[in-house]
């Protein structure tokens, strides 16, 4: 391996602390940033000492929400909040080379079921090599991996002929406020790596995700007489099985970066709530779910395209055409996102993977879920993920990661970052 490295960047693998780097995720596991918390506010607080401490250049900012949420290019964001806080390190500049993001999100999902989890998903747990707890691989391992290469490179006394700037953003579980802000603050670059868990593979591209609403009426009677009424619960029922056809409407050309996955574009409702007594006929269904938005499309489109469904369904049903169901749409809206065609990131980031492994270029593909890099990449920010982790632990009572990954990708982070902004 040492035979295609620099000495700078040599003198920076070798400067990796795994010690260090275990030692930093367990610490970051512990604190339960789970979006709109205060410890998500906390953690950043965490975070910005630790930038300190590295000779960085910091902006730790209270978000202003209420100006935030009224911006007509506003994200959406689901869970309740009073505060939000940016935080953003730069690398002190000393030439005239490219700027680097490399971005990663502080919030996790909450536990969920607690009895599914072996021990508290908040006071993380080491096995050998594996540490389980929320947030392991989604996506503090990633954090922990930029702050490791950002140190290394520091502890190397590398001189850098262009910028690193370590964006660390709440809310990314939500909708991505915290990135917008960051954006809107004026903290840009020329190319961003965001360390999402990708399980060594370059993900270049993601779809997109939009939070949607049916209400759908019905009348309520007494339970023994439901035949007087319109059980909202049945009134449903035609709208899912049309949302069903419109998903594999949807899913008929799939871009070939999506391919491995059997539904790219999913169309999923979440949550059903309907009625209030048991003996009474609900008058009304409310449904939340999630519209997957395909590569490059508007997602003005793909809202129009499951109004225009909806609004069929109910046209085609005796009791609904005459009381048709409502769409609106709350919450997160995640717009997709890519890295342009032949962008020399993707190329920087697989060699480096494949320097550190000894092994071949990591596969190039696109996910199936939102993320920030919509944002970055629509602000002009060439961005792709790559990070620790199996995505198919997030969210999930089995979260974890493997540190040796984690170690692994601070190394190509550490190529990838000397690479892209030079030395001196």
């Amino acid at each position: 391996m040492t035979a295609s490295l620099s000495d700078a960047e040599a003198a920076a693998l070798s400067a990796v602390d795994e010690t260090a780097i275990a030692r930093l995720l367990l610490k970051l596991l512990a604190v339960p940033s789970v979006t709109g918390s205060a410890a998500e506010s906390e953690l950043q607080h965490v975070l910005a000492r630790q930038l300190e401490r590295m000779d960085l250049a910091v902006d730790l900012w209270s978000v202003n929400l209420p100006e935030l949420c009224a911006h007509p290019r506003f994200p959406g964001s689901e869970a309740p909040r009073t505060e939000a806080w940016g935080l953003v390190g730069d690398t002190r500049l000393q030439g005239d080379g490219p700027a680097l993001v490399l971005q990663g999100h502080v919030d996790v999902v909450p536990p969920g079921d607690l009895a599914r989890w072996e021990g508290d998903p908040f006071r993380p747990r080491a096995t050998g090599d594996v540490v389980h707890a929320r947030g392991a691989c989604d996506m503090k391992a990633g954090i922990v991996a930029i702050l490791a290469a950002l140190a290394a490179i520091r502890e190397a006394g590398a001189r850098l002929r262009g910028r690193v700037s370590a964006h660390f953003v709440v809310s990314e579980e939500d909708g991505g406020l915290g990135a917008f802000a960051t954006l809107q603050r004026g903290h840009t670059g020329d190319a961003c790596i965001i360390t999402e868990p990708t399980s060594g593979a370059l993900m270049t591209a993601n779809a997109g995700a939009l939070t949607f609403r049916l209400d759908v009426p019905g009348r309520a009677t007494h339970g023994s007489t439901r035949y007087a009424g319109m059980s909202a619960i049945d009134a449903y029922l035609p709208i899912h099985h049309a949302l069903a056809r419109l998903e594999a409407r949807r899913n008929m050309r799939a871009d070939p970066r999506m391919s491995e996955y059997p539904i790219p574009y999913p169309l999923s409702v979440g949550t059903l709530r309907s009625g209030d007594w048991a003996s009474s006929v609900p008058d009304l269904l409310v449904a939340e779910g999630r519209l997957g938005v395909k590569l490059g499309e508007d997602p003005a489109q793909a809202r129009t395209e499951l109004e225009v469904c909806v609004a069929e369904a109910c046209a085609a049903d005796p009791w609904l055409r005459s009381h048709p169901a409502t769409v609106t749409w709350p919450g997160g809206q995640f717009a997709s996102g890519q890295l342009p065609a032949g962008h020399p990131l993707a190329a920087r980031v697989a060699d480096a993977h494949a320097t550190v492994t000894a092994g071949p270029r990591p596969s190039e593909r696109g996910a199936p879920y939102g993320s920030d890099l919509r944002l970055y990449s629509g602000a002009g920010i060439p961005t792709l993920q790559y990070g620790p982790g199996d995505v198919r632990l997030a969210h999930g009572p089995q979260e974890q990661v493997r540190v040796s990954e984690v170690v692994t990708v601070t190394r190509a982070l550490i190529l990838a970052t000397l690479r892209t902004v030079g030395t001196m």
